[in-house]
């Protein structure tokens, strides 16, 4: 592809070579570098690409996107500089692989919570109607029957437009992805068209010196998706829909609980059947319906909400909606193993203790017999982490079981110390197992009627990371190795239905 045809969206300035230049691959990666190449030039937070110029031209290298001054001696190499690199990988990827987004209808999920779980849900509405619908998130990138498994919510923009341009490839119409702050922020969607943004809810996180400065920055990187889709949808009930309102350019649908929202909830009612855990609720506004998802807690209002508003945008009928939802299963996100009809066992990635707290809390509401909370903390991580983990599940949980999680380069045993030092701010009882596996049996071989069980922290992770290798651990896998091994008789209301 001509290098002129990559610049067309683009201020630059030519430094060194010419523009009649052809471009055979596009890289950030030094080691991938190839004859004809153009290589992104990237102030990462570990390395800088500029470092490599000269490396990469002797690997062939045909063309240079700088953002800095650079020096190649002896080359005719062409040498593009730009204000910023990454915007410019971003609008050059999407050119080089032929403007794939501009061939998809591309939903973009962005909030603090509840990004996953939408993502999915919105997936199966627009398949059960039809579309065929790639997806890109936290979890995994699906393109057909192709699942890859995630190491950024939000990919890097030359992985994301290459993957785009495969959905194009393999025939789908339609994709969804989460869209970080970071993502956002990084420029990593750039050259995206987007059809459907979607503001979930925000809360304070991804605070720090790695991610953003303060709260303002955080909730202005969320809002700018709002500049770069057609038509957002947001939740007026939360507080700061109105901030992330400012400066919109994209025409609005709103949804939520408050008086005049497109989409609206009345009528909340929980409901526990089977071992099952969820809510229905009235659909008004727009449309007028009775819900019922098979999620639990108010969160899950909110998640439908979005997803019922963009499927029906789209044309989907109200009838595959509501059948996606009374049967909606999330990997890691409240999700039910069924192995009993008389408690309830769910597998969820909280992990700090906003979110852990926010489902002890939702799980409470549904007056369970004891509320039983399994989970461990990160090693290499902060200890208040784990000291507000410890306080939380004391304070809201009937059981707490501490075992490990990811203990990386620390002992197990240290950080479950750790944990017990916000317990004891408590009144609350706790079994500690080191391993993982018995911590689960003890739950499940202990559990009575009426109990709900949490094991969170892991979700959809399938790893467990201990100094500096990853192994297998899939907290399904081993449930069902414990169901292999003991005498199921002896399990409160065992009836195997979810492994059958």
């Amino acid at each position: 592809m001509k290098l002129t045809d990559l610049l067309t969206e683009l201020e630059y300035e030519i430094v060194q070579g010419s523009l009649d230049r052809e471009v055979s691959g596009v890289s950030n990666d030094s080691r991938k570098v190839e004859k004809d190449f153009l290589f992104f030039c990237i102030a990462g937070a570990v390395f800088d690409g500029h470092e490599f110029a000269e490396n990469v031209v002797k690997q062939g290298a045909a063309v240079l996107v700088v953002e800095k001054d650079v020096s190649v001696a002896d080359s005719d190499v062409t040498i593009v500089k730009v204000k910023n690199s990454r915007y410019a990988m971003g609008m050059i990827c999407s050119a080089f692989y032929g403007n794939p987004s501009k061939r998809l209808t591309v939903i973009g999920i962005t909030g603090t919570k509840g990004k996953t779980t939408t993502t999915y849900m919105i997936k199966s509405m627009l398949e059960a109607a039809g579309h065929k619908t790639g997806l890109i998130g936290t979890i995994e990138s699906i393109i057909g029957d192709k699942v890859t498994p995630a190491s950024n919510t939000t990919p890097e923009s030359i992985v994301m437009q290459r993957t785009l341009k495969e959905m194009v490839d393999a025939g789908l119409d339609s994709v969804v992805m989460e869209v970080s702050s970071q993502g956002l922020m990084l420029d990593r969607v750039a050259g995206i068209s987007f059809d459907y943004g979607i503001f979930t809810n925000l809360s304070e996180d991804h605070i720090g010196p790695n991610e953003h400065k303060d709260f303002a920055e955080y909730l202005g990187w969320k809002a700018k998706l709002f500049t770069l889709c057609k038509t957002g949808i947001f939740n007026v009930d939360d507080v700061y829909c109105e901030e992330i309102l400012k400066g919109h350019t994209c025409d609005v649908v709103t949804y939520g609980m408050k008086s005049g929202a497109d989409y609206r909830a009345e009528n909340l009612e929980l409901f526990k059947k089977d071992g099952c855990l969820g809510i229905t609720y009235d659909l008004k506004g727009k449309y007028e319906e009775h819900v019922m998802v098979s999620l639990p807690g108010e969160f899950s209002v909110h998640n439908s909400l979005s997803a019922i508003a963009v499927a029906k945008e789209m044309g989907v009928p109200m009838e595959k909606i509501l059948e996606i939802l009374t049967d909606i299963h999330v990997k890691g996100r409240v999700e039910l193993i069924g192995i009993s009809d008389a408690f309830t066992v769910l597998i969820d990635y909280a992990h700090n203790a906003m979110s852990l707290e926010s489902i002890l809390t939702t799980l409470r509401a549904y007056h369970p017999n004891r509320l039983v909370s399994l989970f461990g903390c990160g090693g290499n991580r902060s200890k208040v982490r784990r000291f507000e983990m410890g306080e939380v599940s004391g304070k809201l949980a009937d059981l707490t079981i501490i075992t490990s999680d990811n203990p990386r380069d620390e002992e197990p045993q240290a950080i479950i110390d750790d944990i017990k030092v916000g317990m004891a701010k408590t009144d609350g009882k706790f079994e500690e197992i080191i391993d993982r596996k018995e911590a689960i049996r003890f739950a499940i071989m202990n559990a009575r009627e009426g109990d709900v069980i949490v094991l969170a922290g892991k979700g959809h992770e399938d790893y467990q990371e201990i100094k500096g290798k990853k192994y297998h651990m899939d907290e399904r896998d081993l449930i069902k190795e414990i169901l292999e091994e003991e005498d199921v008789t002896q399990i409160c209301g065992y009836n195997n239905r979810y492994f059958a």
